[in-house]
């Protein structure tokens, strides 16, 4: 039997909840110095073998100097047709369409865990159709009064069951929850 692959979201959050400023920016995340093993990435990262992300966040990627390629496959979800000029990297696939039959199809092919990314809406969208399975965040010590949500509000109730809780020298906090009341 062929072992599930997992959607999880790998994420960092300010002390207050939010994954960018309104603008999109991340300064007070990236000027951070990382410790080794940057908080447990780079073993995550060994676990997965596709990336599941919005269009801002692809872009937003694109302008952080994100490397795209035909190593790992890239999935971007987008209202819009991919860009012409220049096109996306090979690896880099646009869909536009229905979430739950895509994670089904994408589930049902073999491979390791994928990784969504977001931004807030494309994790709601993930998440009113029940397909996320985990939560790892990791709450930056500082406070930014404003921005993008780690989620985008709507009326919801969705339990999580804590997996586990690491504390890290400087401050960080990373929280590992799992989605509880899956279908599926």
């Amino acid at each position: 039997m062929t072992k599930r692959r997992n959607v999880i979201v790998h994420i960092a959050t300010s002390a207050d909840g939010f994954i960018a400023r309104p603008d999109g920016d991340l300064e007070w995340l990236t000027s951070r110095p990382a410790p080794k093993g940057f908080y447990g990435m780079n073993a995550f990262m060994r676990s997965i073998d596709t990336e599941v992300l919005g269009r801002k966040t692809y872009e937003a990627g694109l302008r952080l100097g994100g490397k795209f390629d035909s190593k790992s496959r890239t999935i971007v979800f987008s209202r819009h047709a991919p860009p012409a000029d220049p096109p996306p990297p090979s690896g880099v696939e646009f869909v536009n369409g229905p979430i739950g039959p895509f994670v089904r199809r994408l589930r049902e092919q073999p491979g390791k865990n994928i990784w969504l990314m977001g931004g807030g809406e494309l994790i709601a969208s993930f998440l009113d159709e029940q397909a996320i399975d985990e939560f790892v965040i990791s709450v930056v010590p500082v406070f930014i009064g404003d921005g993008i949500p780690l989620i985008a509000r709507r009326h919801r109730h969705v339990p999580l069951g804590l997996q586990s809780v690491e504390r890290f020298e400087d401050g960080l906090v990373q929280l590992h929850y799992r989605v509880q009341n899956l279908a599926g």
